[in-house]
């Protein structure tokens, strides 16, 4: 078989199983889709290639994101987690209609349902959700140009809810608009870039638009988030390998969907094209093969709240674990000769901590000198001792104030339920806080919400306002993915090149209670020694409110935050309640800008792997200062450039 004919056959099956006449009524829209997934298996030309029902190709479409919450594949889908901050204004009469418009579209009378959204919309025209939901009403009915109309109205009214950017791409392809699809996708990827459905749609609709170099990409994105049920881009990445004639990549990618889902029809049609490939003498690998308790409702109130108290002990065993772990980190890092297989937590050289270059021999160390809790900021290099390995260094290169630096500062705010009820306070003095710490016209900021997913709401700009209203248009639902977002905020910051040192800072402001995250807190550690980045965090706790039932959570969470934050050379700020919350990031403000860079040269350097620790002491008028930092380093020789602060 000549390369043509295979990619011929791997096309045309991929086309199969994704026929574009299909799309309207399979895809439907991942807010409020048409009919199932069922019917892909039987398109309008009667053909049938295989019942595609139970494969991993259902991540392309939810039933129904209201009625259906078994079948969620994406947090984006469902309205109880992504509510934008105009529908909270919605009057009564608006939600009513809209209430009614859902409860016909569960029954699929997708008339009905359209003729009370549009009552809906007509009472308040900025109902967000409502144009989801009407748009999803009209692809139910194969009204694919008017669903495209209402998705788009529905994501110039919120530009940062990756939804309406979902359900656009969705319509979009429905049209056979390709083009417009994938831009619709990639907004939504901006915003949410961790999100498996929006990565697997993103994936599908470049493969269709014949950029396939950036649809085998994305797969490769989607196989990275490690979620049950994205095998199926493999799919799109085997035919997107195959159009670039590189076969040896397309059957790599047919093997990986074998191996991640072997039971599924998908994975089928995949050995049927690998065997086609393998009869013809090319180089084959074989394929790795691979109820809940019910509540009381004698006492439906006392039931849920019994389910209530069993859900958090649940979780606060895994965050205790979670902490456990986290403070076993480097508990011996104060032994000079630790090689680095040796350390507590580590799994490999250079996996975390800092790491020394060979072709220069400096270290860049960032510290905060404080007494009675406020940072000194004139201090001179005389009046600091550094101990590298317990030994003075051979010199100091270079002593600084890091107000000297750009600042390049990530923030976190935690979006879930359990800050609802002060999550406008928080927004407002994350607002002032943004206002006062970017000073300098290079600094630079961008903001994250963290929910059940990791949204990206204001990418780096030294706009001010942009910040602010990245800000503004969180809204509280959901759980939280919170060391995800760390992990996430981490990279971010560290994936430019700069030409000079910059300050990179992350301010998490939540309550430290993770449960939807697929990482650990140990993870996100890390991740953020990797990437030299300082975290700083402050506690949304209000323990004046919290019943004995859930302050140990609180309590908890405080510690996770602690650990997240003292163990990245930065500080943990705890309000206590959320009228201090301004005062804390005032305080967090002067702490960012009281920091100061030290270079120096260790002495007796040896690039072995070991871990070498760092102690800074500093003292003004002969008074011991305490000093925030970090603990040390790895000196490794296999890296090519110098760290920055």
């Amino acid at each position: 078989m000549s390369h043509t004919a295979c990619r011929g056959t791997v096309v045309l099956a991929f086309l199969a199983l994704l026929a574009p006449t299909a799309l309207a009524q399979s895809l439907g829209g991942p807010g409020l889709s048409g009919p199932t997934i069922d019917s892909f298996s039987n398109h309008r030309d009667g053909t049938a290639p295989f019942d595609i029902s139970a494969s991993g190709l259902t991540q392309l479409n939810s039933r129904m994101m209201f009625t259906d919450p078994e079948h969620q594949t994406s947090p984006l889908q469902n309205p109880a987690l992504m509510v934008s901050q105009l529908d909270l204004k919605a009057p009564k009469d608006a939600k009513k209609e809209f209430e009614k418009g859902y409860q016909f579209y569960s029954r699929k009378d997708y008339q009905a349902a359209i003729e009370h959204l549009a009552k809906a919309l007509a009472t308040y025209p900025d109902y967000v959700a409502a144009h989801n939901a009407l748009g999803s009403a009209y692809l139910g009915l194969d009204r694919n140009d008017e669903a495209r109309q209402q998705f788009a109205k529905a994501a110039v009214l919120d530009p940062h809810l990756p939804l309406a950017f979902l359900n656009l791409a969705y319509a979009e392809t429905a049209l056979h608009h390709y083009s417009a699809a994938q831009v619709a996708a990639q907004k939504a990827s901006a915003i949410a870039p961790l999100d498996l459905q929006v990565l697997t749609l993103l994936a599908y609709a470049e493969l269709m638009n014949k950029d396939y170099a950036a649809s085998a990409e994305t797969a490769e994105k989607a196989h990275d988030t490690k979620e049950p049920g994205h095998s199926i881009v493999h799919f799109y990445a085997a035919a997107a390998w195959d159009h670039q004639n590189d076969a040896d990549h397309a059957s790599a990618e047919l093997r990986k969907l074998i191996s991640e889902d072997p039971k599924s029809p998908a994975a089928a049609k995949a050995r049927d094209l690998l065997q086609q490939l393998k009869t013809e003498n090319r180089p084959e690998t074989p394929s790795a093969s691979l109820k809940p308790a019910s509540a009381d409702d004698t006492n439906p109130a006392e039931a849920a709240f019994k389910a209530q108290i069993a859900l958090q002990a649940t979780q606060d065993k895994k965050e205790q674990q979670q902490v456990t772990e986290a403070e076993a980190i480097c508990e011996s890092c104060d032994a000079a000769t630790m090689s680095l297989s040796e350390a507590p937590g580590a799994s490999k050289a250079g996996e975390r901590g800092w790491t020394l270059h060979s072709h220069v021999d400096e270290v860049s160390v960032l510290f905060v000198a404080t007494d009675h809790g406020k940072p000194i900021r004139d201090l001179v290099q005389s009046e600091v001792t550094v101990r590298d390995a317990g030994k003075p260094p051979a010199s100091v290169v270079a002593f600084r104030t890091e107000s000297e630096l750009p600042l390049r500062l990530g923030l976190i705010i935690d979006t879930s339920e359990s800050v609802k009820g002060r999550f406008s306070f928080e927004q407002s003095a994350a607002s002032d806080f943004v206002q006062k710490v970017l000073t300098k016209k290079d600094d630079t900021a961008f903001v994250v919400g963290a929910s059940n997913s990791v949204l990206l709401v204001q990418d780096f700009t030294s706009d001010t306002a942009q910040i602010t209203d990245g800000i503004r248009s969180l809204a509280p639902a959901g759980g939280t993915a919170l060391w995800d977002a760390v992990e996430f905020a981490a990279n971010k910051l560290s994936e430019k090149t700069e030409a000079q040192p910059v300050a990179k800072v992350l301010v998490v402001i939540s309550d430290g209670r993770d449960n939807s995250s697929r990482n650990s807190l140990k993870h996100a550690i890390e991740a953020s020694e990797h990437k030299d980045v300082t975290i700083y965090t402050v506690s949304t706790n209000d323990v004046r409110y919290l019943s004995t039932a859930f302050l140990d959570s609180a309590i908890l969470g405080d510690r996770a935050l602690k650990n997240l934050a003292e163990r990245t050379g930065g500080t943990s700020f705890v309000p206590g309640s959320i009228n201090n919350l301004d005062k804390s990031l005032s305080d967090l403000q002067e702490f960012i800008r009281g920091r100061y860079a030290l270079l120096y040269k260790p002495a007796l350097l040896k690039h072995d792997d070991q871990y070498r620790p760092i102690n800074i002491t500093a003292q003004k008028s002969g008074h011991k200062l305490r000093v925030y930092s970090r603990k040390g380093y790895y000196a490794r020789a296999s890296f090519a450039s110098n760290p920055t602060p």
